[in-house]
């Protein structure tokens, strides 16, 4: 069973930076393609980021250059690195498998504030 513990969010000044994370387990985490979602009230859930068993990265256009996904295969942890935060970077963050997401975890709400 797919089991993700997202972490990592809380509120920061615009300019600001957060790193995210996400414990991962269930499944076999250093083959697996990976991906950060958002999600804002009254919209639905949009990728990120995500990053290939490889390593390799693509980024949502609003967040490139900004935001940097990264992997731990000895932990099965991803991560998010957020910089030069905006307030239209406010959501709740997810993490996942990127081509099959499974059940959603909770979630780590970013509140970025002007």
């Amino acid at each position: 069973q797919v089991q993700l513990v997202e972490s990592g969010g809380g509120l920061v000044q615009a300019g600001g930076s957060l790193n995210l994370s996400c414990a991962a387990s269930g499944f076999i985490f250093r083959t697996a393609a990976l991906a950060w979602f958002r999600q804002t009230p009254g919209n639905s859930r949009e990728w990120v980021a995500s990053i290939e068993a490889t390593g390799a990265t693509n980024y949502k256009d609003f967040v490139r250059g900004r935001f940097r996904i990264t992997r731990d295969d000895v932990n099965s942890v991803l991560h998010l690195r957020m910089n030069t935060l905006k307030v239209e970077d406010t959501a709740v963050y997810y993490c996942n498998l990127y081509r099959y997401p499974a059940g959603w975890g909770r979630g780590t709400r970013v509140i970025v504030s002007t």
